[in-house]
Parts: structure tokens; C-alpha cells; sequence
């Protein structure tokens, strides 16, 4: 396991290999250079999926929700534009089957969760949700939501609609009981939406 810091790629590490999936944590303690002298900004993971398609992982960590009080924010699911240029980047350095996933490794501190409670994972005492939208989807979708920091964003209903639960990028079957029973069921689901 590489030495992940941050506890949102922990996580989601830890959910790969309970699961035995396949995948390749990057280093990132530096950017990447292209032939040409470009930096591009490291993936996080290349994860193998059961049809042709290699992930190329970059993991966005949220809480669920964000802020307190009245001012909590469900569905956070910004990004940055060097993220989604430095993922094209890797997408045409690597190929036609590799396909870029930004992952919302969303870490749930409040009473709802955004997926059913049997599809949550443990990692250290903190329970995490894994949904994800392809790289093609989220730079179709999202619009300018702070020219400072240079972020964009999917409308919330919009990413509801499309954002999916990551075992379904992957092709994984089974679900781990990893949720602790103390916890199964308490938490209200107000997962993805589906129309028809």
C-alpha cells in the first residue's frame, strides 16, 4: 500500500483491495513532466476494471455533507481545471482504453448518506461513499464556479443523475459486509437519482 496521507485515497485504497481489484497507487509526491517539458498533475490510481477499460483515478475527497448548521452542502463536487486537463493528458498519453474517473470518495458526518447503507465502507471508524462520473461526463457538464481558485462544478441534480456508485465502473459483483452493524440502516439514503 503507498503512503497515503491523505485519508480519503486511504479509503478508497483500502475499498480496492478489500475487494481484490486490480489496480496501480501513483506517486504523487511530484507532478509529472511530459516529453515537452509540461508538468501534468500525478494520478492518483489506475484501477482495472471487468471490461476493456483501465481507470485512471483521480480521487476527490468531500465530506458528506459539507459545512454546519443551516449552511451544510450536500453533494460537493468540485474540481479544478487542472485536474480535468492533466486527466485528458494521461487519457491520450495512455490510450484508447484508458478513460479518466474523477471518484468522490464522500466521508459521511451527518445522518444521510449518498449511497444505500449495505455499498458504505468502514476505513479507520469513518464511514465513506464511492460514487463517480467519467472524465467525458463531468468536463461536458460542468460550468465556472470560482475564477480565483480556477474550480468548476456539475449542478447538484445533474451530478445526482449521473454520479454512480464507483463497484459499477469497475464491474465489481459482490459487496463486502463492511459495515459495522452498529451503524447499518441509521443513516437515511439520498442516493443518485434516476429518471425512468
Amino acid at each position: 500500500m503507498a503512503n497515503r496521507d491523505n485519508h480519503y485515497e486511504a479509503a478508497f485504497e483500502e475499498y480496492l483491495r478489500a475487494r481484490g481489484v486490480p489496480y496501480v497507487a501513483v506517486d504523487e509526491a511530484r507532478r509529472s513532466l511530459l516529453a515537452n517539458g509540461e508538468s501534468i498533475k500525478s494520478l492518483d490510481f489506475l484501477v482495472s476494471s471487468s471490461g476493456p477499460a483501465v481507470w485512471l483515478v483521480d480521487v476527490k475527497g468531500r465530506r458528506f455533507p459539507s459545512g454546519d448548521g443551516p449552511s451544510r452542502h450536500y453533494w460537493k463536487n468540485w474540481s479544478t481545471r487542472d485536474d480535468l486537463k492533466s486527466l485528458a493528458q494521461w487519457e491520450a498519453l495512455f490510450g484508447e482504453n484508458f478513460r479518466g474517473l474523477f471518484v468522490f470518495a464522500y466521508h459521511i458526518v451527518g445522518d444521510r448518506a449518498p449511497l444505500p447503507a449495505e455499498r458504505l465502507f468502514d476505513h479507520r471508524g469513518g464511514l465513506y461513499a464511492f460514487v463517480a462520473v467519467s472524465l467525458a461526463e463531468y468536463a461536458a457538464r460542468c460550468h465556472p464556479i470560482s475564477p480565483r481558485w480556477d474550480t468548476v462544478a456539475m449542478p447538484s441534480d445533474e451530478f445526482r443523475r449521473l454520479a454512480r456508485p464507483v463497484e459499477e465502473f469497475l464491474g465489481s459483483s459482490g459487496i463486502l459486509p463492511v459495515l459495522p452493524e452498529r451503524q447499518a440502516g441509521s443513516l437515511p439514503y439520498v442516493g443518485p437519482s434516476r429518471s425512468g
